[in-house]
């Protein structure tokens, strides 16, 4: 059996080549270009990412393209192994990755691996010898790094020189600097890219996942298949869904001992149309305090835990030390060429001026008018509610209590179709404000998306307590709220995606044992690509503001949202492993952005309780025998949240964020790298 040192495959002699029908998740060696290095030399070679060409691309640009992709990365080359797939003239290019070029990027990346003393280290490609299973790959580094780690190679390949694309027109020349990757999806060359599954793999953790009886996560084998932001998404979603179990007893408990279960059901429905004695009121009011006290606590203590569970996930995964790189520019980032003042690299240059300027004329415009969209909702969904209760105000019967929740129902197909187009929308703004790297882009498409969602989901809420100051008002539209936004989530992820994969996609990728393996990996490109989980964040965003917010007013809601989680869980497992292509996940180190923001909610339920239990009828009853003026009473409001928010601060402190073994683990990888650097030799001069 040949190598994949010694098979060709990296000139003419594509035209005819071992059909990838020889091998299915594991692969012997012909066909693969050259590796120039002997320790990288295998007789398996694992096809993890597909390239996807053109339907009108010419084997002379295919031979090209491929020899790019195996030349070393001094020729200007990727330094990764192709395969043509049939033949030259096909449509798809089979890519993985030599050791090499698996270690550098490791280093590059700033992972943490496994030493031979068993310590986590920060690894380094010249003690690569002395991390444990660094000669595996397959082992060494999780599925989901290998794939990311061909997708940022093949994103940073620039041209060295002009340079002429065999079969393309003159139109289409690389110049000096240019992305080569992406002027040739700009050309056409390459419609898609996207990793490939293994369906060993996938079935085993599908089993493991969501197929059986089993309540915990398989999140270690989550992060080896599919990465760390979607392990880091399941494990806060499974750390969230038990942490609702306190306020839900809570919540039923106060329900059922304030007596009015049957009240606040009926109020959530058609409004109070009943008088409540004494005893019940003051029951309830001290219940709600309770409650309002408890979700103020509870959601500081909650996120406190969580970083505390995920930097112990970072460390596990081999993500505490992340390094801060200066890095190549995104790929669609443009502008003309110049030098780097900071590296002294020639690539694109595009002044900040021009960014703000963009920001303030085009991006905060559009999404003001988008805010201005959301209000107009918040109107419609007035008067239409105005309307039927008018039209329903001498009927009693079910159905016009059900005719009741159409405005609602309305309104929430209104707000997710809303933000749908909003995220697209937000997209392109920021593409259009060019930003240079891409934790830059990923962080102001995130604000964009965030102060939106916050806009969208709660201003009817916040106008109705804050202006209508209707309490009852209140809980009736965030009842109708959490069971219809609940309802429609899951239609629209996963019984719509369903529906479509079913009778539209099924037929496409049926497949038998004996079709042609590169057949197989052509049919996953049939799937619609993973939309990311913007859209999952959010949701758990809403709920948590939903709970943290304005739950004393509604003590059942934490058992509608415990109970909608624990069907969530294993809802996004099918929809990840079924109904969406593989998506590439770069290494992270926690949930970013998205964990700040449940932070900020928190903080902001302490003014929004305060406020809430201010405008109930016993509190305004104790103030005015007490001859507290409104003025007085808002100074002791505000007094009482200030209170609270030391409270939550001081919790914050008492909580660290992360466990005491791992501030230790983190200085000691620390101190070993530094350690690693003094030993370094830096070239002389005259080298």
């Amino acid at each position: 059996m040949s190598k994949a040192g010694d098979s060709g495959g990296g000139g003419d002699g594509v035209d005819k080549v071992p059909a990838l029908t020889k091998f299915s998740s594991v692969s012997s060696g012909p066909g693969w270009t050259k590796v120039s290095c002997p320790c990288c030399v295998r007789e398996r070679v694992e096809p993890l990412v597909l390239v996807k060409l053109g339907g009108k691309v010419c084997p002379d640009t295919k031979r090209w393209l491929i020899k790019l992709i195996g030349n070393p990365q001094k020729d200007g080359g990727a330094a990764l192994l192709a395969h043509p797939g049939e033949d030259a003239t096909g449509d798809i290019i089979v890519v993985s990755a030599p050791r090499c070029t698996l270690l550098r990027a490791t280093e590059e990346f700033g992972l943490c691996k496994m030493y031979n003393n068993g310590d986590m280290e920060a690894f380094s490609y010249n003690d690569r010898d002395n991390f444990k299973d660094s000669d595996n790959m397959e082992v060494f580094l999780t599925l989901a790094e290998r794939q990311y780690f061909i997708k940022y190679v093949l994103d940073g390949l620039r041209a060295q020189r002009d340079l002429r694309i065999p079969g393309l027109p003159d139109s289409h020349t690389l110049h000096h600097r240019d992305n080569i990757w992406q002027k040739l999806q700009s050309a056409g060359v390459i419609v898609d890219m996207f990793p490939l599954h293994n369906q060993e793999k996938l079935k085993s953790l599908c089993e493991a996942w969501y197929a059986g009886n089993q309540l915990s996560q398989p999140l270690d084998s989550v992060n080896e298949y599919f990465g760390n932001p979607l392990a880091y998404y399941f494990s806060f979603l499974d750390f969230y869904t038990w942490s609702l179990l306190p306020p839900a007893v809570l919540g039923l408990v106060i329900t059922y001992f304030s007596g009015q279960a049957q009240k606040d059901i009926e109020e959530s429905i058609s409004g109070p149309h009943y008088e409540r004695d004494d005893d019940e009121s003051a029951s309830a009011f001290s219940g709600h305090v309770v409650l309002a006290v408890f979700s103020m606590i509870w959601s500081t203590v909650v996120m406190e835990l969580w970083k505390r569970r995920s930097s112990s996930l970072s460390y596990r995964w081999g993500t505490l030390r992340l390094t801060e790189r200066y890095a190549e520019p995104r790929p669609g980032f443009h502008g003309e060429l110049g030098v780097n003042p900071v590296t002294g690299r020639v690539e694109p240059i595009f002044p900040e001026w021009q960014r703000d300027l963009r920001i303030a004329l085009v991006s905060l415009p559009v999404v003001l008018l988008f805010l201005g969209f959301v209000v107009v909702g918040m109107l419609c969904f007035y008067w239409g509610e105005a309307q039927v209760k008018e039209l329903f105000k001498d009927s009693d019967s079910i159905m016009s209590m059900m005719w009741l929740y159409a405005p609602s129902v309305l309104h929430v197909i209104y707000t997710n179709v809303l933000a749908t187009a909003y995220r697209v929308v937000a997209k392109a703004l920021t593409d259009f404000e060019n930003h240079r790297e891409e934790s830059a882009f990923d962080k102001h498409l995130t604000s964009k998306v965030l102060v939106f969602t916050f806009f969208n989901y709660f201003a009817v809420l916040f106008h109705i307590a804050v202006f209508k100051q209707d309490v009852p008002l209140l809980r009736k539209r965030l009842s109708s709220l959490l069971v219809m936004s609940q309802l429609v989530n899951q239609a629209t992820e996963v019984v719509v995606p369903y529906l479509v994969d079913r009778f539209v996609n099924a037929s496409n990728r049926a497949e038998s044992e004996d079709d042609p393996q590169e057949d197989k990996f052509r049919k996953q490109s049939t799937l619609p690509a993973y939309p990311g989980l913007f859209a999952e964040y959010i949701e758990l965003l809403v709920q948590f503001g939903y709970l943290s917010l304005f739950s004393c007013v509604y003590p059942l809601a934490a058992v509608l949202l415990l109970i909608n989680n624990l069907t969530e869980i294993r809802s996004d497992a099918y929809k990840i492993c079924q109904l969406f292509r593989k998506p590439f996940s770069t290494p992270v180190a926690n949930m970013g952005v998205w964990q700040i923001a449940f932070e900020v909610l928190s903080f902001v339920s302490v003014m929004s309780n305060c406020w809430l239990l201010l405008l109930s009828p016993q509190l305004q009853n104790f103030f005015q025998e007490r001859k507290l003026s409104p003025t007085n009473a808002l100074l002791l409001s505000v007094l009482v949240e200030h209170v609270l928010i030391l409270v939550k601060l001081i919790l914050r402190i008492l909580i660290p964020d992360e466990p005491a073994w791992i501030s230790k683990k983190r200085d000691h990888i620390e101190f070993m790298s530094m350690q690693a650097l003094k030993q370094q030799k830096l070239p002389s001069k005259d080298s």
